[in-house]
């Protein structure tokens, strides 16, 4: 395959290099997969609101919603109890996630009659990269209509799709024309598509980021464009020369056939607020206990870096206390929970307590006890994913 010339782009000074390309990437995702698979499997669900979650009487939570349910601002990860007062008449199923998983499945054999590079991130959602694939003279539009002919088919749902040179624009461009649509993004169009392109759209620039951006007058990515090396060293640290690439539509991650993990966890969301310390701290050997058998299952394949707590309190703000540590200490997890409990002082709704892991085969990196952007600028409204 003839590789693409090198693109620079100049701006304020700052040239950039993109790495010679020529991938063609698709991201599928399903649209409202949990809640699809419901209406699928219940016509008599159609055109009502609907979602995928925990009862609103024992402190659940919405895992999905359809669009229906949206229009009232109901969101995935939202307090059931919530939704249910935005819509009285939502619908709430409890997950079966046996059956979506099957689902999953089937949707992940329909990509690999495409290509073998596959990177799946969830159940509903993957990276395939189709540079060599044959099938319709090599147009990645066309094989990505023809999967989301064949899922509709076969599955009986709907998926959205984004085509583009790299996995970055893939993924926004697979939301451009949600539900049941997909959009291109060109080589020759790359430029003047990421111009205007809000910075939130941005891999790893979360609420704080954003927010921290728009304080100094950064809304697009044409306004990041502008910001001297320097400026964004002096913003965002060695963060800034990864914005700078993505501002510029430039992305060289390959698709991953595999996936490596970088933290094991588990979590409770308790019916009942926990009031004090004293009541956390109780929480901790059940939670560990699950922790240990979780871990168990990736031992070999993994070892411990850190230990973390996740704390979310009755308000739903957020935060998360980490150390260095190599193995499963119950003190640090004592430690680390009284002192995120210091933070907020107030009963909580939900503990976590995780471990982030490296392969057993990656050579030891020196790693810095410094916090994560979120938790040196204090609470956040997080949601439950884990």
């Amino acid at each position: 395959m003839t590789p693409s010339p090198v693109c620079d782009f100049s701006r304020a000074g700052v040239t950039i290099t993109a790495m010679p390309t020529q991938r063609k990437i698709i991201h599928c995702d399903c649209d409202c997969f949990y809640a699809s698979i419901e209406m699928r499997d219940n016509p008599q669900l159609l055109g009502k609101p609907i979602a995928v979650g925990g009862s609103p009487q024992r402190r659940g939570v919405v895992a999905t919603c359809n669009y229906e349910a949206r229009k009232f601002g109901i969101h995935s990860a939202m307090a059931s109890a919530t939704a249910r007062k935005r819509c009285p008449q939502l619908i709430i199923i409890r997950p079966d996630m046996e059956k979506y998983r099957l689902a999953s499945q089937q949707i992940h054999e329909i990509f690999t009659h495409y290509t073998d590079i596959i990177e799946p991130l969830s159940l509903d959602e993957a990276y395939l990269d189709v540079s060599e694939c044959e099938a319709f003279q090599g147009s990645a539009t066309r094989i990505a209509s023809a999967i989301r002919d064949e899922v509709r088919e076969t599955v009986g749902i709907t998926i959205s799709a984004g085509i583009a040179p790299n996995k970055f624009l893939a993924k926004v461009a697979s939301d451009w024309n949600k539900p049941d649509g997909q959009f291109a993004v060109l080589p020759e169009e790359v430029e003047s598509f990421v111009a205007n392109l809000p910075v939130n759209k941005l891999y790893g620039v979360g609420k704080v980021t954003a927010k921290k951006m728009r304080r100094i007058g950064i809304e697009t990515c044409n306004d990041l464009q502008s910001l001297s090396d320097d400026d964004l060293k002096k913003y965002f640290g060695s963060f800034g020369e990864r914005l700078r690439e993505l501002s510029h539509g430039i992305d060289n991650r390959p698709v991953q056939t595999q996936r490596v993990r970088k933290s094991v966890s588990v979590e409770n969301t308790f019916a009942e607020d926990l009031l004090d310390l004293q009541s956390c701290l109780g929480q901790l050997p059940s939670l560990e206990d699950q922790l240990r058998r979780r871990l168990d299952k990736v031992r070999n394949d993994y070892r411990i870096q850190k230990q973390f707590v996740k704390i979310k309190f009755h308000d739903f703000m957020q935060t998360t206390v980490e150390m260095i540590s190599q193995s499963l200490e119950p003190e640090n997890f004592y430690k680390l929970c009284s002192d995120g409990f210091a933070r907020g002082n107030k009963p909580v709704r939900l503990l976590g307590l995780g471990v982030k892991v490296l392969p057993a085969s990656e050579e030891e990196q020196p790693s810095s006890p410094s916090q994560t952007e979120e938790e040196q600028l204090a609470f956040f409204e997080g949601d439950n994913n884990s």
